[in-house]
């Protein structure tokens, strides 16, 4: 044998994990030479098949040998790569799913055998995945001489695995996670956050109106519209880390990780429902929907993500149940609210037949004259026990629970026989929701209830919003014609807050427009453009033929905006609040009504009036206080006296909300207060914080993790290193005294 061919043989013997014999065996030598030259010939076979590859490195890592198909497939020379560290063959840096290839490190400095260890191939145009194995070759006296082994390229199989855990983990339809991830990702982040103290938040969205949009116009469209929807959240949706996901129908989550700006979730959560109730097309149709937020806070909401989600569902429950369109924050006041909430749609099952239910009248007020033109019915429940329920819980409840056509029917029968009965031949304007419109036999009903109550058609205003557009065109615009036949007049309700009136018009034989109050907010304010938009209405609603009202009118400079715009009809506060029908009849004695405006002159943002019990801290000391009003920028307490200007205090709100304060105003025992940093809406109408105490700091306290309730509030964590106690510095006042004051 050569010693060319006695090298090469002894390094494939190495390659294979055996010993190069420097003793020849002369009994077998011809037998051992032709089982070498055979394993040789193998070996160069099954390089050149491609299906795998051989290597070795010295004892320092270095490269000695590479089989030709690896460096084919790297595209470099055998000359560049020997002598090179093995992990230059190799890309080690990783993602959150290929956490083995920083472990070859690990494993080669460790001088162990590894099998099977996937790594991809140091390639920056192509992805190449192989599958190499090694064992260490040590000397007679234990040095270590490097390492042996071999690769199979493993692209096609990696790439199939990938694909599976793809589909096991991301929604097939829209792209986003789905349920299994996002519930995987938001435990691991929720458990790595609590032992580093950081935040995430979590919002839940349910798509509002899309089973109207699925059951008219089908599943298919109803698939199209929810990718629609994916695509526009992922333009909408960017903080770092974040990730969306579908989990399932119409619902949707997304995980903010480190962010507890209430202020920025607002933001983006009145974001998204905008962007979502933009108009879509689907198949030729035009779609609008619309959509409802529910947002939880870690740890403040919840510690792991069975709490947290529980308590972004509450929220998004209490934002449905509020109207929809809206975004809420989890409280815990939501508990006994979605409790009250299931009280009341069980009740309101019974209260139509129990004569719980009767109609109050807003009047619709003539611009030039001050004269009543029309009023609006305007559904009321008295509860036995609950007292007077706000339509705008029971509405949406009734929506939901699939009443509204029943209360619908009722208010419509009932508004035809109280308009009969009153004086003078003012109009009534009568609510009618989609699902009542979509009702084949709905002009029947109208015909019925005209007849049974005497009503003249003309006297009967049907309020209609853009959703009754959703439905099919043919069926809407047969209802059209059924209607107009019977002689009543249609109105087009909350006109600008859709997006496709104007196409709408074209066809729809509207007899008014009423312009939604949204409008109406700061039109008198210098700069506003609301002011150009309703004068744009106003001049289309005259070219069409049709009259105008303008809702929500409270303040004299808005009525005179309203009249300088040549709105024809208003309708508000400035005017009249609803009252009831036998009010309505003592008004019209003489056949007409006519009302003077009264009203601020001048509109301000609303100070919302409470009663709520709040904590006062100062120095070491917490007194308790009830607050009376509350606005961005401050508000007013009562309860401790004489309390000189410029004390600062911070008010403690509870679940964690405290503000910093500076009296600004003091007389007796009432103090007007002003936030360092103005509060931010809370979706429902009302103001909180922008931040809460951590309850990692409260632990720090002794308290448990959690969002403390109001008065819990550890003082002490406001005091820097050692506290010294000092007396209390203001009275507080007797709360008998202020009972009998209230008295």
């Amino acid at each position: 044998m050569s010693d060319a061919a006695g090298s090469a043989l002894g390094r494939f013997r190495n390659l294979l994990g055996g010993k190069t014999d420097s003793v020849p065996q002369p009994v077998e030598v011809s037998a051992s030479t032709d089982e070498l030259r055979q394993a040789l010939s193998l070996l160069r076979d099954y390089e050149a098949s491609g299906i795998g590859w051989f290597w070795s490195s010295d004892g320092e890592g270095r490269i000695t040998y590479i089989s030709q198909e690896a460096i084919q497939r790297l595209g470099r020379t055998r000359e560049e790569l020997l002598g090179q560290p093995v992990q230059s063959l190799f890309i080690l840096e990783r993602d959150e799913e290929d956490t083995v290839e920083r472990t070859l490190p690990l494993i080669l400095s460790a001088r162990k055998t590894f099998v099977d260890l996937p790594v991809r191939a140091a390639l920056d145009d192509a992805e190449v995945w192989w599958s190499i194995s090694g064992r260490p070759q040590f000397a007679s006296d234990g040095t270590f001489c490097g390492y042996r082994g071999n690769g199979t390229d493993v692209t096609a199989t990696r790439q199939s695995q990938k694909d599976a855990s793809r589909l096991a983990q991301y929604d097939s339809l829209t792209g986003l996670a789905n349920r299994h991830r996002m519930g995987k990702r938001l435990g691991a982040t929720l458990t790595a956050y609590r032992t580093a103290k950081r935040s995430c938040a979590v919002m839940m969205i349910d798509l509002d109106r899309f089973k109207q949009v699925n059951d008219t116009l089908g599943h298919l469209a109803g698939d199209e519209l929810l990718k629609q929807v994916a695509q526009r959240l992922q333009r909408v949706v960017t903080e770092k880390n974040c990730e969306i996901g579908r989990l399932g129908g119409d619902e949707f989550q997304i995980m903010l990780p480190d962010l507890d700006d209430r202020g920025r979730l607002g933001e983006i959560a009145k974001t998204i429902i905008t962007m979502v109730s933009q108009p879509y097309q689907i198949d030729g149709s035009r779609c609008v929907i619309g959509a409802s937020v529910g947002i939880a806070i870690a740890p403040y909401d919840g510690i792991n993500s069975e709490e947290l989600v529980r308590s972004a569902d509450l929220a998004l429950y209490a934002s449905k149940g509020g109207g929809r369109g809206q975004f809420r924050f989890y409280s815990s006041d939501l508990h006994s609210e979605a409790e009250r909430r299931r009280q009341i749609e069980e009740d309101l099952r019974d209260a139509l037949g129990q004569d719980q239910m009767y109609l109050a009248y807003q009047p619709i007020v003539d611009t030039r004259t001050n004269k009543v033109v029309s009023l609006e019915a305007l559904s009321r429940w008295e509860h036995p026990e609950m007292g007077p329920i706000s339509p705008g819980i029971f509405i949406p409840i009734a929506e939901e629970a699939n009443l509204i056509g029943a209360l619908g029917d009722w208010t419509l029968r009932q508004a035809c026989a109280d308009a009969v009965r009153w004086p003078g031949t003012a109009r009534v304007s009568v609510n009618v929701s989609a699902a009542q419109f979509a009702n084949p036999g709905f002009s029947a009903l109208v015909a019925q209830a005209l007849a049974t109550s005497g009503l003249p058609p003309e006297r009967l205003e049907l309020e209609l919003t853009e959703s009754i557009f959703l439905g099919d065109q043919a069926a809407t615009e047969e209802m059209f014609n059924a209607l107009k036949l019977l002689g009543v007049r249609l109105a087009l309700d909350d006109f600008g807050t859709g997006y496709s009136s104007l196409a709408y018009l074209q066809h729809a034989p509207f007899d008014k427009i009423k312009i939604d109050k949204a409008f109406i907010r700061g039109v008198t304010q210098e700069g506003n453009r609301n002011g150009a938009i309703i004068a744009s209405i106003v001049s289309l609603a005259e070219a069409l033929g049709m009259e105008t009202t303008a809702e929500g009118i409270e303040a004299h400079d808005e009525l005179d905006a309203m009249r300088r715009l040549r709105v024809g009809q208003i309708q508000g506060f400035i005017y009249a609040a609803a009252v009831g029908f036998d009010d309505v009849c003592d008004a019209m004695m003489n056949g007409d009504w006519k009302i003077e405006p009264s009203g601020p002159s001048r509109y301000r943002p609303e100070r919302r009036t409470v009663l709520r019990k709040v904590g006062l801290i100062h120095e070491d000391h917490r007194y308790d206080a009830t607050m009376r009003n509350l606005s961005r920028s401050g508000c007013m307490v009562e309860g401790l006296l004489d309390v000189p200007v410029g004390t600062q205090f911070v008010v403690d709100f509870g679940e964690g909300q405290l503000a910093v304060a500076v009296v600004r105003r003091s007389a007796g025992a009432t103090q007007g207060l002003e936030f360092e940093i103005p509060l931010v809406d809370d979706g429902a109408g009302g103001l909180c914080t922008r931040h809460r105490v951590s309850p990692y700091v409260m632990a720090q306290a002794g308290m448990p993790v959690g969002a403390p309730a109001a008065g819990q509030y550890p003082v002490q964590l406001g005091q820097g290193g050692a506290m010294t106690l000092s007396l209390p510095k203001f009275g507080q006042l007797d709360p008998r005294l202020k009972a009998s004051r209230a008295a």
